[in-house]
């Protein structure tokens, strides 16, 4: 059996201030492991952020592992900008990508971590072929495309199974989290076996983006 993944508080960037990203990356990362970048491309979601030019500044003043998730179609178009600009972990949507693995491997050979995220209506076993070429699976807990919607519940027992199964053949993948996760879903996040937790209104919707994320790492720690 691998090692378990460690458990970290991953802030989501798309919440903080876009005037000030430099200021809210050097507050929150004394109390997290992950920086999650939430890259829209107004198609496969219906809003529109940041690409590749915004992950390179973030990573000339970041610490912490840039977490970048693909929320776009045709995204092995863009893999290699990605790695350029700096991204340690990229997740793909399995509903955006037809040759799944490739688009894996592809990520893994640009040096970055793999990961692929599921729509909250997309089965955990649609990960099944690829799942031991995964560094993390991503959970969407909300339908992606926007902050600050409510936490969809069923989303716990996909990440029951996902656990399961990733413990019954011996892997090391992580489960990440994303939509919803706050003080109050963390009790049940973490019951169900989850290891990253992206937060963004959560913490940087707080009047002390630092004391929040700092709470939340502790609840997660224990």
């Amino acid at each position: 059996m691998k090692t378990p993944a460690e458990k970290l508080l991953a802030p989501s960037l798309l919440s903080a201030d876009f005037a000030a990203l430099g200021e809210a990356v050097r507050a929150v990362e004394p109390h997290c492991g992950l920086l999650h970048v939430d890259v829209m491309d107004g198609r496969f979601v219906p809003n529109l952020t940041v690409g590749p030019p915004v992950v390179a500044a973030l990573k000339r003043v970041a610490t912490l592992p840039l977490d970048c998730h693909l929320m776009i179609v045709e995204p092995d178009r863009y893999l290699r900008d990605f790695a350029a600009a700096g991204a340690s972990l990229l997740s793909v949507h399995q509903e955006a990508c037809p040759h799944l693995h490739r688009t894996v491997q592809t990520i893994r050979e640009l040096g970055m971590r793999p990961g692929v995220a599921l729509n909250p209506a997309t089965p955990a076993e649609f990960l099944d072929e690829v799942l031991p070429e995964l560094d993390f699976v991503l959970v969407m807990s909300v339908n992606p495309g926007f902050g600050g919607q409510a936490f969809i519940p069923g989303s716990l027992s996909k990440i029951r199974r996902l656990k399961a199964r990733i413990a019954e053949r011996g892997l090391s993948c992580a489960v990440e989290v994303d939509g919803g996760v706050n003080a109050s879903t963390l009790p049940a996040l973490l019951e169900a076996g989850a290891d990253w937790f992206v937060a963004g209104a959560a913490v940087f919707g707080a009047a002390d983006p630092a004391a929040a994320a700092r709470r939340m790492t502790e609840m997660i720690r224990g």
